[in-house]
């Protein structure tokens, strides 16, 4: 694809970037890898990575399998259930081709029990093929506030807690591979909120959308702590924004939101596409950056969400308490 010169692509960046929503829409995805003349993220080279992608069944997770198979990747999706596995693997090799299924399978994980990620990780570290990136992508909005089988609010749990858990228990074998990378997917929610340790699980006054954006800013605080603290492991860690895409679970969660939007809104491949771009790409800098259009961005859009000076520490040290470990 063409490119536009550097100073005008920057230029419409950044007047993007000050839209917001024309930002995370389909327009500025559009317009984006148009001006910056983006190779087709498929065209990076993924032979020989090896890739676990949580929630890999619908939305922005079965599009970020979908990609990194096209790109040669080795993908192990995780689903919920036996029925979901079966169909995510018929769906990719309808859709790629009959080759497709020596490179991609799936595993039962269920996030909404720390067994179950320990049993995950178990798995893992016994398999002859080494993991050297995870994608957390895996998540849900819930109606009404409720607790997991561990006695944690599942909001909180299932995009915080459990994804911090088996980020530790698979640390020191993503890194053995000399490329490890770790990829979360946040949302543009996060944006609208301040880190709050104490109100992180939302103890009361529950609303969906406030609890999954708390979530998703704690995301982004805990992925600049993985990289200050466990940087030099031979570990990347980044976050990845994929704008507003249109997926089953925004279709049912925020169905006001899809009505309103809906004519911008991304499909899902291009919400995935920033995602496998960091799966993909060589030489990004690996500090624990947030990631929207295949470009770092400010982890805050407003001064009032900057968090109080030790929230992070703060952070850090109630998910090792809930996830029950003391990474080291």
């Amino acid at each position: 694809m063409s490119r536009a010169p550097a100073p005008l692509a920057r230029a419409v960046d950044l007047a993007l970037e000050a839209t917001v929503a024309l930002s995370f829409s389909s327009v500025g995805h559009a317009v984006r890898a148009r001006l910056e003349g983006w190779d087709e993220v498929t065209d990076l080279p993924g032979a020989g990575r090896h890739v676990v992608v949580t929630g890999a069944n619908s939305g922005l997770g079965y599009a970020t399998a979908s990609l990194l198979l096209r790109s040669g990747a080795q993908v192990l999706g995780t689903v919920r259930s036996q029925d979901k596995a079966e169909d995510t693997a018929r769906r990719l090799t309808e859709e790629l081709g009959a080759d497709v299924a020596s490179r991609f399978s799936t595993d039962l994980l269920d996030l909404s029990s720390l067994d179950d990620v320990r049993a995950f990780a178990a798995r893992r570290l016994e398999d002859t093929a080494p993991v050297d990136t995870i994608v957390h992508n895996a998540g849900a909005m819930f109606p009404e506030r409720g607790e997991t089988g561990d006695g944690i609010e599942r909001t909180y749990q299932i995009h915080v807690v459990a994804p911090f858990l088996l980020t530790s228990l698979l640390l020191d074998s993503l890194g053995g591979t000399g490329e490890g990378r770790v990829i979360t997917v946040t949302s543009g929610g996060m944006y609208a909120e301040e880190l709050d340790t104490a109100r992180v699980d939302s103890p009361d006054g529950y609303r969906p959308t406030t609890a999954y954006a708390r979530a998703k800013r704690a995301q982004v605080t805990l992925t600049r702590e993985w990289a200050r603290r466990f940087g030099d492991r031979g570990v990347a860690f980044h976050v990845a924004h994929p704008g507003w895409a249109l997926t089953p679970g925004v279709e049912s969660s925020l169905p006001g939101f899809r009505r309103i939007v809906g004519p911008i809104l991304r499909d899902a491949e291009d919400g995935a596409d920033t995602t496998a771009f960091l799966v993909l790409a060589d030489g990004l800098p690996s500090d624990g950056r947030l990631w929207h259009d295949r470009r770092p961005r400010l982890d805050h859009k407003v001064p009032w969400t900057r968090p109080d000076r030790g929230e992070a520490g703060a952070l850090w040290a109630r998910v090792c308490l809930d996830a029950g470990i003391t990474p080291s």
